[in-house]
């Protein structure tokens, strides 16, 4: 049997995602379903229309740097605690960034189910998505340190070149710098490659319900076997996105401010963030039923939007008309 290659296109999943977003939140307009579907969207990493900017304590550092008291007098017996206080600070800071990878990791499981199911739903999907999400949230974490400790490794072997290389700066300069340039190649396009693996890991896990060691050994598999398609994908991406903050600063803008709030932005520009999600499923599914989210359960309001998203499966040409065989002599 001949191996026919989906055709994957890209411009198709984005208008069908636009249809599915008019579809979900305009057809009819809930207010309620609205706030549900957007706290799901804030659950899944959506925080707000833009980040806000928060004004930063080392603005005028260096203005201070130079005076001679920057420490008060009667504090300076609280100086030993320095470091203490700045390790607490940090472990804290670490917990909450576990929280919200762990919220995130569940979050995106719900929003999918969301606009896969076309309801507005918390508490079934976290219910249901309980073990993928927390085996989600665990990879995530293995992830980001893993790519912590590489950067590390890089980092200590550059600095261990350097002082290795200093007795002979002058002749071994230009080899140091093309090392660590190299280095730092190589750990973004890791860092690039997994990031998108694991974009495309939920709707995997959600369609298969496996862990996320089968998810991203697919979607590796898949990246690999159309580089190019999943390459035009990231260049139509990136274009998406930089629409999206833009839209996002014109509607903050327009909201004196409103919309850079948490949750409450995310309600605001609910119909971005959906269509985002909704492009990246239809462009999933068009590599076959494995991938496809709708293949168990698709609402009916959905079967005229994607009931052509897939690519035709060949036509099997019809049995050929024979004569049929005389009766039995005696019958």
């Amino acid at each position: 049997m001949n191996d026919i290659r989906p055709k994957i296109e890209i411009f198709k999943p984005f208008g069908q995602a636009f249809e599915l977003t008019n579809k979900i939140l305009f057809q009819p307009f809930d207010l309620k379903k609205w706030l549900v579907i957007g706290f799901a969207a804030f659950l899944s990493g959506h925080l707000a229309g833009i980040g806000p900017n928060f004004p930063s304590p080392f603005g005028n550092f260096e203005s201070h740097r130079s005076t001679q008291n920057i420490i008060p007098s009667h504090l300076e017996q609280w100086k030993p605690w320095l470091v203490v206080a700045v390790v607490g600070l940090g472990l804290l800071f670490l917990a909450f960034v576990i929280v919200l990878t762990w919220l995130k990791a569940r979050g995106n499981f719900i929003f999918t189910d969301c606009i896969v199911r076309n309801r507005a739903a918390i508490a079934e999907p976290w219910r249901e998505y309980r073990k993928e999400g927390n085996s989600y949230f665990l990879f995530l974490l293995a992830i980001m340190f893993a790519a912590m400790l590489l950067a590390g490794l890089i980092l200590a072997s550059a600095f261990g070149l350097g002082w290795l290389k200093q007795s002979a700066w002058e002749t071994g300069s230009t080899a140091f710098i093309g090392l660590i340039v190299f280095l730092f190649v190589v750990w973004s396009l890791i860092v690039i490659l997994v990031s998108i693996a694991t974009y495309f890991m939920v709707p995997v896990m959600y369609r298969k319900r496996c862990g996320p060691v089968q998810a991203f050994r697919d979607v590796a598999l898949l990246i690999m076997h159309h580089a190019g398609s999943f390459f035009l994908f990231c260049l139509f991406g990136i274009v998406l996105m930089v629409a999206a903050l833009m839209i996002g600063a014109i509607v903050t803008c327009a909201t004196c401010c409103l919309a850079a709030l948490p949750y409450v932005g995310t309600v605001i520009l609910l119909p971005v963030f959906v269509c985002l999600r909704a492009f990246t499923l239809g462009f999933l599914r068009q590599f076959g039923p494995d991938y496809d989210v709708w293949t168990s359960v698709m609402p009916p309001e959905f079967v005229p939007i994607l009931s052509n998203a897939l690519p035709a499966s060949p036509s099997i040409p019809p049995a050929p008309n024979l004569p049929s065989e005389p009766p039995p002599p005696g019958v």
